[in-house]
């Protein structure tokens, strides 16, 4: 049984290697936000990751509000291990565009493609704002990985991209499969797979008729109602985590 998430405690994302009893500075946004906005006093505990690592307990050993230092005690969840589903998606406005990243991570995507198309909405994307969401995400969620994310690439050099072993799970509100359990069942479990979610208006003709050229791309139905683009990608990440994820590995 793995160990329960602690949600009591303040978790940090800190890009570094880390090992018991290594001083950590904080950089002026982490030591702004612990030392400034929480009020964190020297010996006040946290939780910290680098999305490598595991989890470890920390504890603040130097509370100056320029520059705060923490020390790491020890490791308290071990580094789990990502799925290999992917979420290429068109972007979308602003709003949207964060609540996708963010439910993405919180549903376990591993790769983040943003995806351009015919009538995709968005096309220059602010990347440290895509950053910023994902590491949010994983924060508050208790999550250990943390997924990559791609500079925006067009549809047809992204299929070119894919490897034959990693099948496209493409999302049709014109597909003739019902069940789309059913439409999963082939694919083995903990598959490479990646999500493809359309624009609003969804993928043109010749798109579709490129997706669908590709042998191992799967087409799915996601119910009788007509979803947006980001309930979209959260409704198909479930239907694909319960056929072939990691949801029964606990």
């Amino acid at each position: 049984m793995p160990p329960r998430v602690d949600f009591t405690s303040q978790r940090l994302f800190i890009p570094t290697p880390m090992q018991a009893g290594l001083e950590i500075i904080l950089d002026r946004t982490q030591t702004n936000y612990l030392i400034n906005v929480l009020r964190m006093k020297e010996g006040t505990s946290l939780l910290v990751f680098n999305g490598k690592d595991g989890e470890w307990r920390a504890s603040v050993t130097n509370p100056h509000k320029k520059q705060a230092t923490i020390s790491l005690i020890e490791q308290t969840r071990q580094q789990t291990h990502p799925t290999n589903i992917w979420l290429c998606f068109a972007p979308l406005k602003t709003a949207r565009l964060d609540y996708t990243v963010q439910k993405a991570v919180e549903m376990g995507a591993s790769r983040i493609i943003p995806m351009l198309t015919h009538r995709t909405q968005v096309s220059r994307l602010k990347m440290d704002r895509i950053r910023a969401n994902i590491i949010e995400a994983a924060e508050q969620c208790g999550i250990l990985t943390i997924p990559d994310v791609d500079e925006e690439i067009k549809l047809p050099k992204l299929l070119d991209s894919l490897t034959a072993d990693r099948a496209v799970v493409f999302c049709d509100e014109a597909a003739e499969t019902a069940d789309p359990m059913a439409a999963l069942s082939n694919l083995k479990k903990h598959s490479a797979v990646a999500l493809f979610i359309g624009p609003e208006g969804g993928f043109d003709r010749d798109e579709r008729q490129l997706i669908c050229a590709r042998q191992s791309t799967v087409v799915i139905a996601l119910g009788p109602r007509i979803l947006r683009a980001d309930t979209a990608s959260v409704a198909a990440l479930t239907i694909i985590q319960l056929a072939v994820g990691d949801w029964y590995e606990a």
